[in-house]
């Protein structure tokens, strides 16, 4: 989805990484700075959300206007950024800075927009992303996913599949409706690396692909007994059983499904516990029971964000994102059922 560019703004400064990818998070609109993407997002960037891929600055800043509708006033909280440079690997696009980001947006939602009508409600949701900023800073590559299930939820919305629903009818037809990332509409960016091979990247990496692979002991023997969890839909949780239900849970939905590590990186910051970050992906038939209901057998891709802390006790703190919001689009579009 490629949308127009709004204005030219002067020539602005390079970006420090991290910023750039708070900015693109949401931190660059919240302060009114729509020229910030300008500058700040490459002429054929590839952005991608599990609702939909875009191109370039003008893709940035349509995303950026319904927020700033929605949302206005909208707060930014920068949580935790990794950063590895890149240009080392032939695998690599060239120089330039890798960014595994995550941040908390606190917002009142009065604006019309994709979440209905203003409902004056206070919202607090994360939103994660994944971000290639070439060597003259610019970000070329970008996969980002909001908690769109805690901000329907919190502003008195339908539920994610009636959400949409909706969404689909609104399009008029399934035709005119931005399609959701697949790996069939995907766009080739310049970042096709795997990441590091540090060790708490690589193990963090080897961790969930036990678990997805069927090993769901592996979270009794690696995770700390009273680890900290943040999983969609404003989830918080707590313990080896709440791991458990969530990765089983998930699991079960598309037990056929590929499951493949996209991307690691990793961060052990001086006076900090060591980081790591995941990008994944399930692609595969729903057919299962679980997360979205009775199997459909829909061709269904899901992108994932996963960060974690560790500590003498192994893994204590751990953020995921999903987007059920477009799996469900996947589901309703494959069976008619819109």
């Amino acid at each position: 989805m490629t949308a127009p560019r709004l204005f030219m703004p002067p020539q602005r400064p390079a970006h420090v990484p991290a910023d750039l990818a708070f900015g693109c998070l949401g931190a660059a609109w919240s302060r009114g700075d729509l020229g910030f993407l300008d500058s700040a997002v490459g002429e054929e960037a590839v952005l991608r959300q599990p609702g939909h891929v875009g191109t370039g600055p003008g893709s940035a800043m349509a995303e950026a206007l319904a927020d700033l509708a929605a949302f206005p006033g909208a707060e930014i909280l920068a949580e935790d950024a990794l950063e590895a440079e890149t240009g080392d690997s032939a695998s690599d696009a060239g120089p330039g800075t890798y960014v595994a980001a995550r941040a908390t947006m606190l917002a009142s939602h009065h604006g019309p927009g994709r979440f209905g009508p203003g409902s004056g409600r206070t919202v607090q949701a994360r939103t994660m992303g994944d971000f290639w900023i070439d060597g003259d800073g610019r970000v070329q590559d970008a996969w980002v996913i909001r908690d769109t299930a805690a901000i329907l939820a919190q502003t008195g919305g339908p539920a994610p599949r009636d959400w949409a629903r909706a969404q689909i009818a609104a399009a008029g037809k399934s035709e005119r409706m931005a399609p959701p990332l697949t790996p069939e509409t995907d766009i080739e960016g310049p970042y096709g690396a795997r990441g590091s091979n540090a060790p708490a990247a690589a193990g963090f990496a080897d961790l969930l692909r036990r678990i997805m692979g069927g090993e769901i002991a592996a979270i009794a023997s690696e995770y700390d007994p009273a680890c900290e969890l943040a999983h969609p839909g404003a989830g918080q949780a707590m313990g080896h059983r709440a791991a458990t239900a969530f990765w089983a849970g998930l699991r079960s939905a598309l037990p056929s499904a590929a499951f493949r590590v996209e991307h690691r990186i990793a961060a052990s910051d001086p006076g900090r516990a060591p980081r790591a970050a995941l990008r994944w992906s399930l692609y595969g038939r729903h057919d299962g029971h679980g997360r979205w209901g009775p199997p459909t057998g829909a061709y269904v891709h899901v992108l994932g964000l996963t960060h974690a802390e560790f500590g003498p006790g192994g893994l204590r703190r751990e953020w995921t994102l999903i987007d059920d919001a477009a799996i469900w689009t996947q589901i309703l579009l494959a069976t008619g059922a819109h």
